[in-house]
């Protein structure tokens, strides 16, 4: 009974936010509101920009190195397992590959803006 009292309070709060989020951005339109902002750039423009393949690589050296991150979060909890000294191998060989990428990456100069 309580895990459908909570469902059911759960879903008529969730459809009151959703046509209330449906409902007040018509209520003040104004064509400031209505027209695309694009952070000082001509929204009429050419969709065709030049993006910089610099920053773009970058951007994804950054977000293999983030995942580092999450592949090493759960080691403080390996102290419970039977076979820690596995676990803190394989932690050990993920950070030196880690560290062989980001040795690569430094030598192949992908990590300077200037050039």
């Amino acid at each position: 009974m309580n895990l459908m009292l909570t469902i059911l309070i759960n879903s008529i709060l969730a459809s009151i936010l959703v046509i209330i989020a449906f409902w007040l951005p018509q209520l003040n339109i104004y064509t400031e509101k209505a027209s695309p902002y694009e952070c000082g750039f001509d929204p009429m423009g050419s969709a065709r920009l030049p993006f910089s393949m610099k920053f773009f690589l970058i951007a994804i050296t950054f977000l293999l190195f983030d995942l580092e991150i999450a592949l090493l979060l759960p080691l403080p909890w390996a102290s419970h397992l039977h076979n820690l000294s596995l676990m803190l191998l394989l932690a050990l060989m993920l950070v030196t590959l880690l560290a062989m990428g980001l040795m690569y990456e430094w030598l192949q100069k992908g990590l300077e803006w200037t050039e």
